[in-house]
């Protein structure tokens, strides 16, 4: 069984007044999840809008990442409140805690991105981290969310950094896809990859003017806030566990085992994994145009702002053991770094990431 899409799916300026009249029709007591507060503006906008519907909302707020903790503790408050479903609405960790809780709980979700930072609105996965961030693990799910709202004039508002970041979280999906399955005969594993190519270049194309005008005025801005959003959760949807991640996920689960006081977002250190995968790639598979490649992604990064070293993510490998952990987490057995077409190993790793962090690339 695949879990490809989200039932329904509202998207452009006013998509959260054109979704709410469809979730009137099986929700009259949801819980809304959020968490940071400076999303608290938009999370009473839409607080208000269902009070005015009549629809008796209830209201809590994480404390942490997508953690058990939380989890257990919202869990709890949803039951006492006999809530019927869930709109979870803020970044990647509420909208996987929202759709974890609905998928234990068997009630339906309704996921409002309020950034561009993840396609996390779109798939029947949930990321679970510790309370200081650290990956643990993924978890499939029962189903995609009921609903998806993505509103521009939500998305909007966000931060240019969340968009930078969704950016390179979504570019993952080619250079991941491409390394793992192109030998995958599947007609619909191929034709996810294709979406990725098309991806891929959409956003090598049109992701600076984005990220430099984020307004509905901006064709670009639209299409690539929907490109990360949206078709980066298509391409997983259709392409299976092989077309979402590999070495730059890996990676990235990986280093947040470094627990720092200022996070990156999730997307930051996926591409500095791209990066690092693409080495690995050069160094262990022969690919000829990997070194090329980096140069090109860091040519847009770089306009991006986005981190190319482990060390501008705020972790010096160099201290503290961090090398060691890295290494050891990426090569653990259930690691999407076993997904390579060649064997990897934590000398691999070790060796890569030296390298890389002492003789970055210049342009």
């Amino acid at each position: 069984m695949q879990l490809i899409s989200p039932e329904k799916i509202f998207r452009g300026n006013g998509a959260w007044l054109k979704a709410l009249p469809h979730i009137k029709k099986f929700s009259r007591k949801p819980l809304l999840l959020g968490r940071s507060l400076s999303t608290n503006k938009i999370r009473k906008k839409v607080y208000k809008d269902l009070y005015d519907e009549n629809i008796s909302v209830c209201a809590s707020n994480l404390n942490f990442d997508c953690c058990y903790e939380d989890l257990e503790r919202i869990s709890s408050i949803i039951l006492k409140n006999n809530c019927d479903s869930i709109i979870a609405i803020g970044g990647g960790k509420v909208l996987d805690s929202g759709k974890f809780l609905a998928d234990s709980l068997s009630i339906p979700v309704i996921t409002i991105p309020l950034s561009a930072s993840t396609c996390a609105g779109w798939t029947a996965l949930s990321n679970i981290y510790s309370i200081n961030g650290q990956f643990i693990k993924d978890i499939e799910l029962k189903s995609c969310p009921k609903i998806l709202v993505l509103d521009y004039g939500f998305i909007k508002t966000a931060p240019k950094r969340t968009l930078a970041s969704g950016i390179a979280d979504a570019l993952a999906k080619w250079y991941e896809s491409s390394l793992t399955s192109s030998k995958v005969e599947d007609g619909l594993v191929q034709q996810a990859i294709q979406i990725s190519r098309v991806l891929r270049d959409q956003l090598l194309i049109d992701g600076e003017s984005a990220y430099q005008s984020q307004s509905v005025q901006n064709i670009d801005w639209c299409n690539v806030v929907e490109a990360c959003s949206l078709t980066a959760g298509l391409i997983g949807g259709i392409g299976g566990p092989k077309c979402r991640t590999a070495a730059a996920h890996a990676l990235h689960n990986a280093i947040t085992q470094i627990v720092v006081t200022n996070k990156p977002l999730h997307g930051e250190i996926v591409g500095v994994g791209i990066l690092l995968q693409l080495r690995l790639e050069e160094t262990k598979n022969n690919n000829k145009l990997a070194n090329q490649t980096i140069k090109q992604l860091l040519v847009l990064m770089e306009k991006l702002n986005l981190p190319t070293t482990i060390s501008e993510l705020g972790i010096n490998v160099f201290e503290n053991n961090n090398l060691q952990k890295i290494s050891e987490f990426t090569c653990r057995d259930e690691s999407e770094i076993h997904f390579l077409p060649f064997e990897i190993n934590q000398q691999d790793i070790k060796e890569a990431i030296t390298n890389f962090e002492k003789q970055r690339i210049k342009i």
